[in-house]
């Protein structure tokens, strides 16, 4: 798993955050944050919830725990 991706992970817990609330820890554009979690809610380890024109993330809550495991097997 990219770095980017596990930052976006423990960057986006709860409360639900939106792409803009979570560029500035991960240091990354909002194209690249969108990707990156479009890819984790692919995975299963982040979740989407769209509220008009936004859309919402958070994290699964065993999805720190299955990323530490796919870094480290």
């Amino acid at each position: 798993m990219r770095r980017s991706r596990q930052r976006a992970i423990h960057s986006s817990g709860t409360p639900p955050r939106i792409i803009c609330d979570l560029t500035g820890p991960v240091w990354l554009s909002q194209p690249t944050v969108s990707h990156h979690m479009k890819l984790l809610v692919d995975a299963g380890l982040a979740s989407r919830e769209q509220r008009g024109e936004r859309a919402y993330f958070r994290v699964v809550p065993e999805a720190p725990e299955q990323a530490s495991r796919a870094l480290h097997p």
